[in-house]
């Protein structure tokens, strides 16, 4: 299989809004076993982008099945569909007709996969799992959760039984997700001796400190050589799509440079992963 089974040509977009989306999802036609067996086939074998195309559309309604029960988490119903629609191609990617499994089986685990990396990335700005245990244990609570607001001790002992935890876990976990994000700087512009003081006003002012001015003025220097570096080695495309998304105050859509360059949105968002993976290496080194 070649690199260029990587740029799978299927337009996931929800531009025209998620209901027309919807319909369009569900009226894709369903394969038998054997039309996917062959389609899976030449994929693999011919890397035929187009036979991967059919199959990635004809599983479009399991990606908006496994979404929607995560609509829980207070995001856009539309980015976990577009992220499952990542795992599904994944999973498409991978597919060994030969196993004896269908598809949907085997992409339904891509699919979670992808969407719990962007609920966690995403669900709060201070990340509440982190290791793989508790990212297990944060799902698992949410689901199994009798209410909301506070559990009692005895809803947390049975938890903890029930998922083979300790309870200060869950009670851990139960903080974390049940806290509100709070501000760094806070509020203080009350004069009350009582009022409470943010974690910042515990710092002290360095940005006037001379040596901190030149340390700083210095770095800045420097990241602006290493990036003016890492930028000319990379195609004239690359740079100008590198540039605009990342440098530039009014920055473009993945789609209006889509439309511009006469390509899919996911290849430019391809292309952009690549030359940022590139420059990482040359700045880190």
């Amino acid at each position: 299989m070649t690199s260029q089974s990587l740029a799978l040509p299927v337009d996931l977009r929800i531009d025209g809004g998620l209901t027309a989306y919807l319909q369009a999802a569900n009226a894709a036609p369903i394969l038998t076993a054997e039309e996917e067996h062959a389609l899976a086939l030449r994929y693999r074998d011919d890397d035929d982008l187009e036979a991967a195309r059919q199959l990635v559309l004809s599983h479009l309604r399991y990606v908006v099945r496994v979404a929607r029960g995560f609509k829980g988490y207070g995001l856009p119903q539309a980015d976990l569909i577009q992220e499952g629609n990542i795992g599904l191609m994944k999973a498409v990617k991978n597919f060994d007709p030969m196993r004896g499994v269908r598809l949907v089986s085997f992409a339904v685990h891509w699919i979670r996969a992808e969407i719990y990396d962007f609920i966690l990335q995403n669900w709060r700005i201070v990340k509440v799992a982190t290791t793989k245990a508790q990212r297990k244990l944060f799902f698992n609570l949410r689901k199994n959760r009798k209410r909301l607001g506070w559990m009692t001790k005895q809803e947390v002992d049975d938890l903890a039984a029930k998922l083979d935890v300790k309870a200060e876990t869950v009670m851990q976990m139960e903080g974390r997700m049940s806290g509100a994000d709070t501000s760094f700087d806070g509020d203080d512009n009350s004069d009350s001796e009582d009022a409470y003081v943010a974690p910042a006003g515990f710092l002290p002012d360095m940005r006037y400190n001379p040596e901190q001015l030149v340390t700083d003025a210095d770095s800045t220097t420097q990241r602006d050589t290493n990036l003016s570096a890492a930028l000319a080695t990379l195609d004239e495309r690359s740079r100008d799509i590198v540039t605009r998304r990342w440098l530039e105050e009014n920055k473009p859509t993945l789609h209006e440079l889509a439309d511009e360059y006469g390509v899919s949105a996911e290849r430019i968002r391809q292309i952009e992963k690549k030359a940022m993976m590139t420059m990482k290496g040359i700045l880190t080194d």
